[in-house]
């Protein structure tokens, strides 16, 4: 939908902000909201979440119904009392009770035993690769998410023109997964965004947006920039740091939380927001990983926590929202000496959205006996994570290209998991 008074009058996103207040642009919006819903609101958006550092994807969705799971982690298994069971075999970890609601609503899937065909063990090589989207080749200069925007269409702001705010990242710089040709913006602070001019006490990354239409060639982006100049200095009167989500939307305190909250601010304010990425970092627990309280707990009860107050605070938007998360590999099937966990392979993606086929984890369960196991030691990877990205790209963004957004890459609609309607 367009910009409604709902958004700028009653949510207190930008309550501050009175139409007069407004430049001329975004009071069109506010005036025709009430009488119709613009194309606007029928934008679709992929937003990507990464989970630096190798999550434990044996601990996050865990298989209670298989014995080796259970032997080959005597201290830091999730006890099957304490597991919130899914399907019988399949439950998640005790922490991410938040997102049960989004699985039962089956507007969240799972996709299990998913990753990367390569087999490095190198934090650094396989991010790089699941963010090149080309496995094994270190040759690749840009992201596959910046990729997947090449041919389609142009999202509009609130104006009409092209949107600036189209590619975010959340963060102070611009990550691999959204390098390339086209247009991408690396947002830390939505209130360090320096506006008519640069702003002497932001950090050098926060100057990245204005810099980069200020000294554009290209003057139709340019102008669009102009015009997203506006918008942020429409944000920052309404002083973001009172921004209040919607009820039932309880971010927890932390980066990812913050990052998540400020991704729905822009997107609640028709920025034309059509693909975004943020990320959290902490999950390599090689000591101590904990079982059902602990290093591991902790960080999924801000993760689960975030995505679920993200989906709230999106409201009528998160069903044109699909998000897909990600970490580099899983870790070892059997726990270590130190009671923590070594880097493995197969790990378990979450989707979660309105056009998601939830309530389902799906690929094929290669098991956890000695001969299943990869190299001895890791769950095996039977989904790609290219074959359920590719789905998103295809069937939510529309963008039907996929050699070019996954060059090397055997795939089509035959191929995918039906994950998406």
């Amino acid at each position: 939908m367009s910009i409604t008074r709902r958004v700028f009058l009653r949510n207190g996103a930008l309550a501050l902000v009175g139409t007069s207040a407004l430049p001329a642009f975004l009071s069109r919006a506010v005036m025709a909201a009430d009488g119709a819903t613009g194309a606007l609101g029928k934008n679709k958006r992929l937003v990507v979440i990464f989970q630096r550092g190798a999550a434990d994807g044996l601990n996050i969705v865990v298989p209670h119904a298989e014995p080796s799971y259970y032997t080959m982690r005597p201290t830091i298994n999730i006890p099957r009392k304490a597991v919130l069971d899914l399907d019988g075999f399949f439950g998640l970890h005790p922490a991410m009770e938040s997102l049960l609601p989004l699985w039962k609503e089956k507007h969240l899937a799972i996709v299990h035993a998913a990753g990367s065909t390569d087999t490095t063990r190198s934090h650094f090589d396989a991010q790089d690769y699941m963010e090149s989207g080309t496995p094994g080749v270190k040759a690749t200069e840009d992201g596959w998410l910046n990729r997947a925007l090449r041919d389609l269409r142009q999202p509009a702001d609130v104006a009409g023109k092209r949107a600036a705010f189209r590619a975010i990242a959340m963060g102070p710089t611009l990550p691999r997964i959204l390098s390339g040709p086209e247009p991408a913006v690396a947002v830390n602070r939505i209130s360090d965004f320096g506006v008519g001019g640069l702003n002497p006490k932001a950090t050098p990354a926060a100057n990245t947006f204005e810099s980069m239409y200020e000294h554009s060639l290209d003057t139709v982006l340019h102008g669009a920039g102009q015009e997203t100049f506006d918008a942020v200095k429409m944000l920052k009167s309404a002083d973001p740091a009172k921004y209040k989500a919607a009820p039932g939307a309880n971010y927890p305190q932390g980066r990812f939380g913050d990052s998540l909250q400020q991704l729905a601010q822009l997107i609640k304010a028709n920025l034309g927001v059509q693909v975004a990425f943020a990320d959290i970092s902490g999950w390599d627990h090689h000591v101590n990983e904990g079982s059902t309280q602990g290093q591991l707990a902790k960080i999924l009860h801000e993760f689960s926590q975030s995505l679920f107050a993200f989906w709230t605070d999106l409201g009528s938007l998160a069903e044109e929202t699909v998000v897909v998360t990600m970490s580099e590999f899983g870790r070892t099937a059997r726990e270590n000496g130190s009671r923590g966990t070594d880097h493995g392979h197969a790990n378990a993606m979450f989707v979660m959205g309105g056009p998601v086929r939830g309530g389902k984890v799906y690929g094929r369960w290669p098991g956890l006996n000695e001969a299943q196991l990869n190299e001895g030691r890791d769950l095996a990877v039977t989904t790609d994570f290219r074959r359920v990205l590719s789905e998103a790209v295809y069937r939510h963004l529309g963008n039907h290209k996929l050699e070019t957004v996954f060059p090397g890459f055997a795939n089509s609609p035959g191929d995918f998991l039906n994950l998406l309607v």
